[in-house]
């Protein structure tokens, strides 16, 4: 840990608070338990986990036992994949069964593994959640049509860890926005992540937002895709990703009665509220206060009509202070 800190120090000596978002973020889900669930496939899994599942690895060859490091690519974090959405598949559903032999040959790493699609796709048990629509928007992103060879939905999305958070009806809005911010700064905050795809130095994102008014607060109120991505009406999670050029920058876009925090961030507890009582209001998001979303129409009037009324008594009281004069 202590590690990770000062190499994060090298490389943003000024953002050191970024690091303890990732840190608070992986904390607050690894307290997440374990409800009643029954793991069919532990056996089956326990095979690669021993492995897989630790930070070294040994085999014998020549009666001579031989211990390795485990590369942390190929290290899955046992208590987050419990909790993931797939924390029941085996882990030959989506890797080739050729795994089953250790150690594995070193061809193998060259095979494509499963896609999001080839499970997703066409399915009318997730057709609620509009994967199809979800992959063309990703194919319109940025990170796709920049980087196609070497960006999938697992640069984001670890299959072994991820998990739903949008449509959680238990969480807190800031573990949400915690959770989803980590992603993105798993490589826009890491150095040696960023240039898996790319030859550039990776910039500093606080500089780059050095515009933006109460920054700290704001990257623990909002996700980046909050402005980085296009809304989507279909999805529930904006998934196009688009360039700095387009980024949201008017204060009022989101700052305002008719916020655009209520068609992303906010989201799933609209459409919540709707189904349950017809209706939303803004003064319902509890979790977070959003200047300027609670504005009443009637209350601008009422303060509007009050500033006219101290006008004219001005006005009154000067005119008469004149009369008398004269």
């Amino acid at each position: 840990m202590i590690y990770a800190i000062s190499a994060f120090k090298r490389c943003y000596p000024h953002g050191l608070w970024i690091m303890l978002i990732l840190m608070w973020s992986a904390a607050s889900f690894a307290q997440d338990t374990v409800k009643e669930r029954v793991y069919t496939n532990r056996e089956d899994n326990e095979k690669c986990l021993k492995c897989h599942g630790s930070y070294k690895f040994n085999f014998q060859y020549e009666e001579k036992n031989f211990n390795f490091k485990m590369p942390s690519d190929y290290v899955i974090d046992t208590a987050a994949y419990a909790v993931s959405n797939h924390w029941n598949f085996k882990c030959i559903d989506c890797h080739t069964d050729e795994y089953l032999v250790a150690p594995h040959d070193q061809t193998l790493r060259f095979q494509s593994i499963a896609s999001c699609m080839d499970c997703h796709g066409g399915d009318e048990v997730y057709a609620k959640y509009n994967f199809e629509k979800i992959e063309a928007e990703f194919q319109e992103s940025v990170h796709s049509s920049r980087h196609s060879e070497d960006f999938s939905c697992w640069s984001c999305h670890d299959a072994h860890t991820y998990k739903i958070n949008a449509r959680n009806k238990n969480q807190e809005i800031t573990k949400t926005v915690a959770y989803d911010n980590a992603i993105c700064l798993s490589c826009h905050a890491d150095y040696t992540k960023y240039q898996l795809i790319r030859d550039t130095i990776n910039p500093n994102v606080i500089a780059k937002h050095d515009w933006l008014p109460n920054q700290l607060n704001h990257f623990q109120k909002v996700r980046c895709i909050e402005c980085h991505t296009e809304v989507s009406d279909s999805t529930m999670v904006a998934h196009k990703v688009r360039t700095k050029k387009f980024a949201v920058k008017n204060c009022v876009e989101c700052h305002s009665t008719n916020s655009m925090l209520l068609k992303t961030l906010f989201k799933f507890q609209v459409e919540e509220s709707k189904k349950q009582k017809g209706f939303f209001n803004a003064s319902m998001l509890t979790d977070l206060y959003v200047v300027g979303a609670y504005r009443n129409i009637y209350l601008n009037y009422a303060s509007a009509g009050i500033f006219f009324m101290v006008l004219l008594a001005l006005g009154v009281h000067i005119f008469f202070r004149i009369k008398r004069k004269f």
